[in-house]
Parts: C-alpha cells; structure tokens; sequence
C-alpha cells in the first residue's frame, strides 16, 4: 500500500466515532420524523403530510443556500434532476402511505429493501457486473420482503405492496444520484431535490387537502425539519466511513419506530416482522461489506474498472 493510501486508510479509521455519531443522529432522526408522519396522519392525508414535509424542509435548507451563495445552484444537469425529483417524489408518497396504513415497524423495515432494488438496477442502468454471491444476497433479501409482507396472513395488508413499490422507486434514486454526485455537490443536489418536491407534491396533496390545526402544525413542521436534518447526518456519515460499517447501525431505525409504534399506537412486532426484517439486515450487511471490498480493491488494483464495478 502507498503512503498516500496508507494516510488516507487512518484518516478514514479516525473519522469513524464521528461517522458513528452522524448515522446515529440520521437513523433516530428519520424514525421520529416517520412518527411524526402518523401522528399528522390523524388529520391529513398522506399526500398533504408529504408536501408540509417538502416544503418546510426546503425551508430548512436555506442556511445552505446562505453558506454557499447562489453560485451552488449553477448546474447544466437540471433535466436529470427534474427525473430524479419526479422519481423521488412517487417513491415519497408511496413511503409516506405505507406509513400511515401500516404498522410502524413493517413499514420501515420493508423500506430497507432498497439496496436489493438498487443491485438489480445496477446491472441494468450502470452496466455493473454482479456475481453468484450478492445475487444470492438479493434473491436472500427478496424472502426478507415476502415474509414482511406476510404471506397468507389474515394482518397481510394491500400497503405493504405500496411500501415495496416505495422501496423500488428509492433504489432508483439512489441510482440517479450517482449519476449527478459524479459533478454535482451533494448540497446542491439536497436544495434542488427539496426545491422541485415542494410544487411536485403540492398537486397531489391538493386533492386531499385539510387545512392543519393544532398540534397537527407541530408534527408537519417537525417532518420537515427532522427529514432534512436527518439526510444531512446520513450524506455525511457515508463520506466519512463505509457503508458496511454504517449499515448495521441504520436498522436501529426498527427498534426506534417500534418501540415508538408500541408506547404510542398499541402496535407489536410479530414474528412476520421480525423474521423478516431479520433476513433483509442480513442481506442487507453482505452486499454492504461486498461493496466496500471492491471499493477498497479498486483503489489498489489497477485491473478494477470502478466505472463498470470490475470484478463483481
């Protein structure tokens, strides 16, 4: 190993406490924000909750906009942000939905088949080669989904169908934002996605709408704030440590939106769930690890392509 990769290797192991930190805080965040999500939810429409979040987490932005001026918004890639926004805000709604009809718990949990989608897509969008090992992993993970979706139960519910769809339009995203982190700033990809949601889900929420009262205002304002600040936690903790060390910690997301789910809505885990959400994590942790072994190969060796992902 090189000394420049030597140095770069411990600079990256001595961010890992506060890669940790910031998965932590992303992981909490997002799970109180999917609460605040239902308890809006027992006077709103999913749609309309969506666009309160979208547009007090653009608001939330701004000090973005401030600390990096206008110049950040500079970009020839709008049309591709425009589809990632318009694939975003489908697989919004549809998250959004899934959990307002569904337990807490299944419904995060069936989120995390995203990166199952997002190794299918891969293949198909990006020209990765993907061997026998994480295609086991998927084909593992895709039975994580069908036991969450619990099968032939008298609790299987249509919206777990939706969660799934929500899942596939993520893993899209997340394909589309490796096309723009290629030359756009990460900041800049957070304000323009937040800005085009805002009108986006204005239109479907318009078909719902309720104007909020009361506590209702809290829980609205509190979804965008926490959204936002939450996807800033996760961005960076991902640029300070790997993503098979911060997966493990992701799921903690479970166990908060479950315990949320039990003190405040009388929900339990069933063994469907937790069975479920169970293999997912497995599946979830290897093609993790697989990722960051041949990231950590293809900066050492020369023969691996990182365009086309080398030998998968």
């Amino acid at each position: 190993m090189s000394a420049a990769a030597r140095h770069g290797h411990h600079a990256r192991r001595d961010n890992v406490p506060r890669a940790v930190g910031f998965m932590v805080a992303s992981t909490v965040l997002f799970g109180t924000m999917a609460v605040c999500i239902r308890l809006a939810s027992k006077q709103l429409h999913p749609f309309e909750i969506a666009f309160f979040r979208n547009l007090f987490g653009f608001v939330f932005t701004l000090p973005l906009l401030v600390r990096h001026g206008w110049g950040l918004l500079h970009t020839n890639k709008l049309p591709l942000y425009l589809v990632r926004s318009a694939i975003g805000i489908v697989g919004m709604l549809a998250g959004f939905w899934a959990i307002v009809h569904l337990p807490l718990a299944q419904a995060v949990a069936l989120s995390y088949s995203t990166p199952i989608f997002v190794t299918i897509g891969a293949v198909f969008v990006l020209g990765e080669v993907v061997r026998a090992r994480r295609w086991t992993a998927v084909i593992v993970g895709f039975l994580g989904v069908i036991v969450l979706m619990h099968p032939g139960a008298d609790n299987f519910h249509m919206a777990s169908l939706v969660a799934v769809l929500a899942a596939v339009m993520s893993a899209s995203v997340a394909i589309s934002i490796k096309f723009l982190s290629r030359t756009e700033p990460a900041d800049a990809i957070v304000i323009y996605t937040t800005m085009l949601w805002v009108p986006m889900s204005l239109v479907p929420a318009l078909f719902h709408w309720t104007a909020p009262t009361g506590w209702t205002w809290l829980w609205i304002i509190l979804a965008g704030g926490l959204g936002t600040t939450a996807h800033m936690c996760w961005t960076r903790a991902l640029a300070l440590a790997d993503a098979s060390l911060l997966t493990p910690i992701s799921f903690l997301q479970v166990l908060v939106v479950g315990a949320a789910g039990w003190l405040l809505f009388d929900e339990r885990i069933d063994r469907w769930t937790a069975v479920g959400a169970a293999i997912i994590f497995g599946s979830n942790l290897y093609i993790a690890r697989r990722e960051a072994r041949l990231a950590r190969r293809a900066v050492t060796d020369p023969e691996i392509n990182p365009e086309t992902g080398g030998a998968r």
